[in-house]
């Protein structure tokens, strides 16, 4: 095919792998470099995916800048790398595609917007689950008033490994959630409170680490963790406080054998359920409400609809968003750099707060950037 979009992809671990398939497969993208510092993990996937010879396989991301035409990148690199990685792409005119977290700083990610913004470039980030047909579809019942007045959310995100020795299971797990909530109430948090326990890296074992910036990083310079809960929580429970005064609750946690991905919101006609673990009904609207028969309130109208989703995988919806980004020169509306900074922000604000014992912590100037409106990347 002609005029296809020559992209590298960056990164071909566990989740790389899957982009290069994705975009691979995709008529309208011609692959032309891959690049890790594997040699047998670029070895593995030329063997897999039966690449051509002239796709360059290299374990130096400078040697991108030699091929001609690049486009676009895609980067599935550790997150501590994202800052460096995607400046350095920007600054040599390629679009970006990043794994989440966008990075480690909410600093940084406004800077990389900005730049991106000056450079007329697209910069997206992969937030999977903002495509996944759940959740389109969830956003459309809630914002259709069909719960009535929302009342609440909660969700558990669980399962046993892996263990991250890097960041801690509040920047492992909880943005998948916080995305969600987002989507769907159409609103970002103004109060965020986190609390955690350690139970497999904690001590003296984490302070090498911290030193060496692989994770001190994600701590608000001016509200630094707390000394009194030194380590990596396993263990995190969070509230998410929004505008309207609408509260959602997260469980997140690594060591629990019991393996959970469901989220809810509760409103006052029924509830919506995305049950990720559930086959056979992955999104279920559950309707029920209350009559009032003396002084006693009884259950009404209580049914179960199981809501039929379109078919196709997130993964290849947010690749093709990224390629119809680039085409159209139109930032993405789910998941620009924007929207990924604002989850860096939410989740440097927990941080604090989990450092120092649950304190609430209100997203303000420090924490929260205002969002320009989505539109063309060439203004």
């Amino acid at each position: 095919m002609t005029n296809q979009i020559k992209i590298a992809v960056i990164g071909v671990g566990r989740w790389g792998v899957h982009l290069l398939r994705n975009f691979l497969a995709d008529p309208q993208v011609n692959v032309v470099a891959v690049v890790d510092p594997h040699p047998e993990r670029l070895a593995a996937v030329k063997q897999q995916f039966n690449l051509d010879e002239d796709v360059v396989l290299t374990t130096q991301w400078e040697d991108l800048k030699k091929v001609p035409g690049l486009i676009g990148v895609a980067i599935a690199t550790p997150a501590t790398t994202h800052y460096a990685l995607i400046q350095d792409a920007l600054q040599q005119g390629y679009h970006v595609f990043a794994e989440k977290p966008l990075t480690l700083n909410p600093a940084e990610c406004r800077e990389l917007c900005q730049l991106a913004e000056q450079h007329r470039l697209i910069l997206m980030v992969d937030h999977t689950y903002l495509f996944h047909p759940a959740v389109e579809r969830g956003k459309t019942v809630v914002q259709a008033g069909k719960l009535g007045d929302l009342r609440y959310g909660y969700a558990t995100r669980t399962h046993l490994g892996p263990v991250r020795r890097d960041v801690d299971a509040l920047w492992d797990l909880a943005i998948h959630d916080i995305a969600i909530f987002n989507a769907w109430l159409g609103q970002i948090p103004v109060k965020v409170q986190a609390t955690g326990t350690v139970w497999l890296q904690g001590g003296e074992e984490q302070g090498e680490m911290r030193e060496q910036g692989e994770i001190i990083t994600i701590y608000s310079p001016s509200s630094p963790s707390s000394p009194s809960s030194p380590g990596l929580a396993d263990l995190v429970w969070l509230t998410l406080t929004y505008p309207d005064g609408f509260q959602a609750y997260i469980h997140l946690c690594w060591l629990n054998p019991d393996k959970q991905r469901r989220l809810a919101i509760v409103g006052s006609l029924g509830s919506l359920i995305f049950d990720e673990m559930s086959l056979s009904s992955p999104l279920t609207l559950l309707h029920g409400e209350f009559e009032q028969q003396g002084n006693q309130f009884i259950p009404v109208n209580q049914r179960q609809v199981v809501l039929e989703l379109e078919p196709g995988e997130p993964l290849q919806r947010v690749c093709s968003s990224f390629v119809v980004s680039i085409l159209n020169n139109t930032l993405s509306e789910v998941s620009s750099g924007w929207v990924g900074t604002e989850l860096v922000e939410i989740l440097a604000a927990l941080t604090v707060s989990l450092g120092q014992g649950g304190k609430p912590i209100f997203l303000n100037d420090e924490y929260g950037a205002s969002c320009p409106d989505v539109g063309n990347a060439n203004p």
